[in-house]
């Protein structure tokens, strides 16, 4: 996909998605995407993350990106939490881990906090979860944070950082 290509869905998705992103004008974000983020972009998009911008950060001066897939990314899906998580793991490997792959992407994988702000847009996760940034804490110990949506509430249940789910990803935000 070349950069005009994916300039123009994300230009369709914003205009589409007027509702979560009223303040924000089209022109001031297409100002800042530059090969960096447009590499992040490619990423997100071409792994079914739907990236839209969601909001603008006044005190960092940044548009900030998030994956708006219904459902947990297709393409990130299957991934345990961290590679300590990984290499614990004897047999049925998974590919990769998603602490890698948001590394490898520039791009950061939410948080609790931007998790809930994400569901409070919309109906997300409902058939799949979304692994989320982990607090260090609880990684120690062997576990990892995941969400989803049910019952019209955003629930974050914890599961062992090795397990993998063939409906649980990953979803991730850019900040330009």
């Amino acid at each position: 996909m070349t950069n005009e290509e994916l300039i123009s869905i994300l230009e369709k998705r914003f205009i589409v998605n007027k509702k979560m992103h009223e303040d924000i004008i089209w022109n001031d974000v297409l100002k800042r995407l530059n090969d960096k983020s447009l590499n992040s972009l490619r990423y997100m998009e071409e792994t079914g993350g739907e990236p839209d911008v969601i909001m603008y950060d006044k005190e960092n001066d940044k548009y900030v990106f998030f994956d708006t897939s219904k459902e947990s990314p297709i393409g990130r899906r299957s991934f345990c939490y961290d590679l300590d998580a990984l290499n614990s793991r004897k047999n049925n490997k998974p590919n990769s881990d998603i602490i890698t792959e948001a590394n490898n992407n520039m791009v950061k994988i939410l948080d609790e906090e931007e998790y809930k702000y994400l569901q409070s847009l919309g109906e997300f996760d409902l058939k799949s979860s979304s692994w989320i940034l982990t607090p260090v804490d609880i990684r120690k110990l062997g576990g990892a944070l995941f969400g989803d949506k049910k019952y019209n509430r955003t629930f974050i249940y914890h599961n062992g950082a090795e397990s993998y789910y063939s409906n649980r990803g990953f979803r991730v935000l850019l900040k330009i």
